[in-house]
This record gives C-alpha cells, structure tokens and sequence, in this order.
C-alpha cells in the first residue's frame, strides 16, 4: 500500500488581503515563520511521505509559484485545475491520477495553509489514521481538540465508543456540523466530543473512487471520461477541455456528511488554520499589551492590535483591537471583529474595476 499525498493549494486567501494577493495568496507567504505556508505543509509531510508521492493541485496562476517555492517537487506532480469547482472535483481528479499511477494507494487529503506546531504527533496520527482506512472502506478524518468555543469552524461529533490504535484513540463519526454560533460552540466545548474540522482526511484511493461513483455519480462520469482519454491526449489538454463541467461541490457535502463508516481521530497538534487576520495572535507571542507587532512600529498606549508593516513608519496612539496591515500600495484599516469580512471588501473592489489592488 503506497500513501500519496494530495495537497489543495488553489485558494485565493481572500480574508488575508492586503498581503494575499491574486497573484501571490496565502499559501505562498511566510506567515507563520521563514518559511511560506505551502513550503511547511510539503517539509511535514515529508517526514513520512517521500517527495515524489506529493502531489499538489492547484491553477495555472500559481503553477510557476510552486515550481519555484518547492523545486525538488516533480513537475508532474503538480495537477494544474482550470477553474475552481471545489474539494470533490479537486479530489476526483487527484484520485484518477493516482490510481493510474499507484493502483493499490491510500491518499492524505490536506490543505496548503494550515500551521501544525507539532508535527511528530502529526505524523503518527497520519500512520494510524492510515491502518484505520485498510479496514472496510473507512474514511478517516482528523478531528482538533478545541481549546476554546470556536465559532468560525465546522464541528465533528463523535461518537463515545473508542478503539486503540497505535495508542491513537480513534472514534466512529456521529455526524458533521455546521459552524455554530457561541451558545452552541460552548455546549460542544462542554460536551468534550466534539472536535474542530481540520479539512485533513484519509482513505484508499480504491474507496473514495466507488463513493464518488455512488454518491457523487455526475462528478464519476466526468472522471471516467477524462481517465480513458488520458491515454489518447495530453493529461493537461484533457483537464482543460472536460474539468470545467464539474459541479460545485465540496467533498464534505458531497460524501462526508452522507457515509457512515467514518472515523475520526482527536488531534492535539497546535493546529491553526491561520484563516484570518486574528489567527496572528494565535500564532505568534502576543507583547506585553497583547499586541502582535511587525515591521517598523512606534505604539503608544495600544492593546490588543495586530499591526503588520515594513519599513514605512507606522505610529499608533490609544487603540485597541484594531488590524493594521501596511502593503508598498494598500493600506488595511479595520477592527478585530470584522477580520472575517475583510473579503467582502474584495468584492467591492470587483464590482468598481480596482484589480490593481487585488
């Protein structure tokens, strides 16, 4: 059994706009230390992966970024999607070029931006995780052990019955649930089995292939038709002209929420999905005001601000809980609690034709 690694680096990380940009998003900065995102997630995996079973999907506007940011990654193993359609296009198409190549393989699913502090823990729940997924067509997920009443992530409910393996507690899936609003979140954080959704997950390829051809059957036939001419055409050439007739549709509406035999495995990992501006102060060492402080600054009298700059001096003067993000053509203005609507400035941005800033 061969374990492939499938990282989704498509994403435009809109919520980290000013730095995230059209054409260089979140996955490609260095966020979270010296290294950019992409480049961190490939390292972790590579602790147990080797670099020719990575494979990344991603679009033709960041191809050349990842070739540069990861230059021993295979060419070929960068899958260039013309148009977003989501997680379970992006998987199918992972999954048909996989199987050709490894017939008997179990994938990893993961995104491209997430921080994981601790990445030996990490790496010995993706092997349990994988002799979980041996077993009778299992899907398995990695679940976050909250450490507070989380709003802005979706939620896995365990079940109570556990099973030991490699030590790894693992537990049946009760069901997915949407992001909950903070009563919600706090009765979850009470009732101590319910985990954050990390978006990680695990299974055969041979397995996700037959739910997709079950449960997702629109999705099924496009892939077979582009698996068969594969062998006639050019891979990229047939991704181009049959890949945009995908449906919108995430892989966890899609099969996640509608299997039963799936499993799910608590994770304490110093896992982040660093998804916005705020996700800095969780990340990072906070001053002595409960500040986190970046480039040339001068604060007086400030607390609880996120301020992001570079050699342009920025002074601040008796604010609290505001985001300052200072870029060489755009300035970010906003207060904490709107840093998940910085993408609805994106889209007025659209609308007024102002795609130099985006």
């Amino acid at each position: 059994m061969t374990l492939i690694a499938v990282i989704m680096a498509g994403g435009k990380g809109e919520r980290f706009w000013p730095k995230s940009r059209t054409k260089l998003p979140k996955q490609f900065l260095n966020i979270a230390g010296n290294k950019s995102m992409i480049q961190q997630t490939v390292e972790r995996l590579e602790r147990s992966i080797p670099v020719h079973q990575i494979i990344v999907v991603t679009n033709e506007l960041y191809a050349e970024l990842i070739h540069v940011q990861i230059p021993h990654l295979p060419i070929n193993n960068i899958i260039i999607e013309p148009v977003g359609r989501n997680t379970a296009p992006c998987v199918g198409l992972a999954s048909i070029i996989i199987e050709d190549r490894y017939p008997d393989s179990t994938m990893v699913v993961l995104p491209s931006d997430h921080v994981i502090k601790d990445e030996q823990e990490f790496t010995n729940i993706l092997l349990a995780a994988t002799k979980v997924s041996y077993r009778d067509g299992n899907l398995v997920t990695l679940g976050i052990t909250p450490t507070y009443p989380e709003t802005g992530y979706g939620y896995i409910e365990s079940t109570k019955e556990v099973e030991l393996v490699d030590n790894m507690p693992v537990y049946k899936v009760n069901r997915f649930v949407e992001k909950p609003d903070l009563p919600t979140a706090e009765q979850y954080f009470e009732n101590g089995n319910f985990y954050w959704n990390s978006g990680i997950f695990i299974w055969k390829t041979a397995t996700i292939r037959g739910y997709i051809q079950s449960l997702l059957p629109d999705v099924h036939d496009i892939l077979e038709t582009m698996k068969k001419d594969f062998h006639n055409r050019d891979q990229n050439e047939v991704i181009k002209s049959e890949f945009p007739r995908m449906p919108d549709q995430s892989i966890d509406y899609g099969i996640m929420e509608k299997v039963e035999n799936i499993y799910v495995i608590p994770s304490i990992l110093g896992w982040d999905d660093v998804g916005s501006w705020t996700a800095l102060e969780r990340i990072n060492e906070l001053d002595d005001h409960g500040n986190v402080i970046k480039g040339n600054v001068l604060n007086l009298d400030t607390k609880r601000c996120i301020i992001d700059g570079n050699e342009k001096l920025i002074a601040t003067l008796g604010i609290e809980d505001m985001i300052i993000i200072d870029t060489e053509d755009v300035t970010l203005i906003c207060s904490k609690d709107k840093a998940q609507e910085v993408k609805n400035i994106i889209k007025v941005m659209k609308n007024q034709k102002m795609e130099k800033y985006l």
